[in-house]
């Protein structure tokens, strides 16, 4: 496999080296002018608590795609799997023209050529859900051709498995209507080996459980997708409908054992399909040149089922099937208007949200200690949000509140539970004080408290068969979070400070821990604790001639104590992004991150110092067809290991995910339009908790 990569890998340069070489002969129009091409550099500024990236003209306008783009900028990052992330916030949300993406085919379709900039906040205001850390918000460039647009991405990837996917989308613009609509179909396999060794005492004495996995994750999945948008002068309206579904087999092909007992041969598989619907509209209205006015509504359904099997040695053959439905009704109401020299926004968002599931254990042995039971969970949520952004002279300040009611009713058996059931008010301000005193210095200061919301899927009080001595499970009592968070951000010229504390009371971290039964079995679950955190991170860029390089050092570290054992050793990590334009159009990618061991909750993860990620991209037939090729962690140095100890258990757990691959992509366009639709998000959070 490592063989195969490589040579795979150095054989697609050759061919698209030479594929660009002979291309690069001046014997058309085409490219002559492309010996005259003048690129600007591309630099990235502090606008208040926002990063600005300006995309046209630069090298990254040409590096392919939108997820190219935020791998190339400051404080994001983009996996192998097309996972953002922000430096220490987390996943962030992100809009594309005001508009929340839902899927992630729409940054793979939408083209870096066709984007006006990129803006990263890192302190979003009461108009976002108290929960969101941070949001990226991307603005396309205006494209008022009428007539019918196409954009189809195509990939392969090779890891250890085969996976390919295509995502295709096709629009038709008229004067004041567009018709769109987009259909996509992946499939995704791939394998992750590893061992887990649990070592805690059990009546007295020391004990050893330990497994051995072969996992992989074949799986299929598509969506289609169909809308309209209506633009008459000051006014929009629009709408569309999503379906999706997928299908999956996961199997384990491993071991199990306790003490120095031979291990016995353990197989677990799990079938999972599941359905999806998303209906979204919108009006956006402008009255007057100081009065806006927007609203969004949003259905979603889900309904996701799982069967599984686990067999050990052919001596216990446990089954058990678990079903799952979700709702979601949500409104966003918010208006604009000029208040004493600043912006003035106020508004409302509302859900209901019910979900139930269905766990059926069928063996009867194991159901003595792992029921079969139905849960039945519902939640209305109302809130209110106003906030004001105001700049004066070199100052600038940003001020919000929000508050919420929440309703939550909790049913097991068809029974409430009083313990989890609960309603509750609360209020969460935010402040961001900035100033700038020249073009080439900023600095800003910002509060900002949260309530966070666990996932429904921790939420719930089933139990799961993981193996003959191992179960893993919800909480239905977890508490919300609540987080405050202060951050400092500054800009000198090529020079970013990125440092904030936060200390979030009732946040949830996973513990394993002795499940009372007959024979010893451990439980995995999340529970609430109270940590506090803090990180740093410097940050520099420069264009030098035809080479972008971005260097990010930094560091993290927690405040977290579990009776008597501490979980405080920080993480030290570092990132380095290259852009380098070639000759002959070529452009290539060369990015390297690594990190020190340390602390996340109650994990420690082990350490990977050097990983590295390259791509080159060409584009051929004036520019409708472009080819990248790129490879993810090339040394095949990323692993995931981690450890735990906690209730007595210690936990040491190492597995190599296969995230060194291959990937072609070719994407074809024919007049790209930009999608005037501007429906949102009608509640963020309560989406991503699905």
């Amino acid at each position: 496999m490592n063989r195969f990569v490589i040579i795979t890998w150095f054989a697609a340069l050759t061919f698209i080296t030479a594929i660009a070489q002979e291309k690069a002969i001046p014997d058309s129009l085409e490219n002559l002018l492309d010996e005259v091409v003048v690129t600007a550099k591309h630099t990235t500024k502090m606008d208040g608590n926002r990063l600005v990236t300006t995309i046209p003209g630069t090298s990254l306008s040409e590096i392919g795609n939108a997820y190219d783009v935020l791998r190339q900028l400051p404080l994001i990052k983009v996996d192998e799997n097309d996972a953002v992330t922000v430096t220490g916030k987390g996943t962030p949300e992100i809009y594309i023209d005001g508009r929340p993406m839902r899927e992630g085919e729409e940054l793979k379709t939408l083209l870096s050529s066709n984007l006006k900039r990129v803006e990263l906040l890192l302190a979003p205001g009461a108009k976002y859900e108290s929960t969101t850390q941070a949001v990226i918000l991307i603005t396309t460039r205006q494209n008022f051709l009428k007539g019918v647009s196409v954009i189809d991405m195509a990939e392969v990837k090779r890891s250890r498995k085969w996976s390919a996917n295509d995502a295709l989308n096709l629009s038709y613009h008229g004067r004041n209507f567009e018709i769109f609509g987009s259909g996509t179909f992946a499939h995704n396999n791939s394998e992750i080996k590893g061992r887990t060794i649990n070592r805690f005492e059990y009546q007295g004495k020391p004990m050893v459980i330990g497994s051995r996995q072969d996992n992989t994750y074949p799986g299929n999945n598509g969506s289609g997708k169909l809308g309209f948008n209506i633009s008459t002068g000051n006014h929009n309206f629009g709408a569309y409908y999503r379906y999706s579904k997928e299908h999956g087999d996961f199997s384990n092909h491993g071991f199990e054992w306790i003490d120095d007992e031979d291990p016995l041969k353990l197989t677990i598989t799990q079938e999972i399909s599941s359905q999806n619907h998303l209906a979204n509209t919108y009006y956006d209205g402008k009255f007057s040149e100081k009065l806006h006015l927007h609203f969004d509504g949003e259905y979603r359904h889900s309904s996701p089922f799982t069967e599984s099997d686990t067999n050990t040695a052919d001596i216990i053959d446990v089954r058990s099937t678990q079903k799952r439905k979700s709702k979601l009704y949500a409104g966003k109401l918010y208006m604009d208007n000029p208040l004493a020299g600043g912006l003035l926004t106020v508004g409302t968002q509302n859900s209901y949200t019910r979900t139930s599931m269905d766990y059926r254990m069928l063996n009867e042995e194991v159901e003595s200690y792992i029921p079969s039971n139905l849960t039945d969970a519902k939640q209305t949520s109302l809130s209110l949000f106003a906030s004001w952004d105001k700049s004066f002279g070199k100052f600038n300040i940003s001020a919000g509140a929000r508050y919420e009611y929440v309703n939550y009713l909790f049913k097991i058996n068809g029974k409430k539970d009083n313990d989890v059931s609960r309603k509750d008010n609360f209020l969460t301000p935010d402040l961001t004080i900035g100033y700038t005193p020249d073009e080439e210095s900023s600095i800003s200061l910002s509060y900002k408290m949260a309530t966070v919301k666990p996932p429904y899927s921790q939420l719930t009080s089933g139990l799961t068969y993981a193996g003959q001595y191992q179960i893993e499970g919800g909480n239905p009592a977890l508490r919300d979070e609540r987080m405050h968070q202060v951050q400092l951000f500054g800009m000198w010229k090529d020079f970013m400070l990125q440092s904030a504390f936060m200390r979030s009371l009732d946040t949830y971290a996973f513990v394993k821990r002795l499940y009372p039964a007959s024979t010893p079995q451990l439980l995995l679950q999340p529970i609430n604790i109270d940590v506090s955190s803090f990180y740093l991170f410097l940050m520099w860029g420069k264009s030098i001639g035809n080479w972008t390089p971005d260097v990010t050092v930094g560091m993290s570290t927690q405040w977290l104590e579990i009776e008597g054992v501490k979980y405080n050793k920080p993480f030290f990590n570092y990132g380095i992004t290259n852009t380098l334009r070639l000759p002959l159009g070529l452009l290539l990618t060369a990015n390297i991150t690594g990190q020190s061991n340390g602390d996340m909750h109650t994990n420690r993860f082990a350490a990977s110092w050097f990983a590295m990620d390259m791509s080159l991209r060409k584009q051929f037939f004036n520019k409708s067809l472009t080819v990248k090729l790129s490879a993810n962690d090339i040394f095949n140095t990323i692993n995931n290991d981690w450890s735990m100890n906690t209730y007595g258990v210690i936990v040491n757990k190492y597995q190599k995910y296969d995230g060194r691959n291959v990937t072609l992509s070719l994407t074809y366009q024919f007049q790209p339009k930009k999608s005037k639709y501007k429906g949102g998000a009608a509640a963020e959070s309560e989406s991503s908790r699905f």
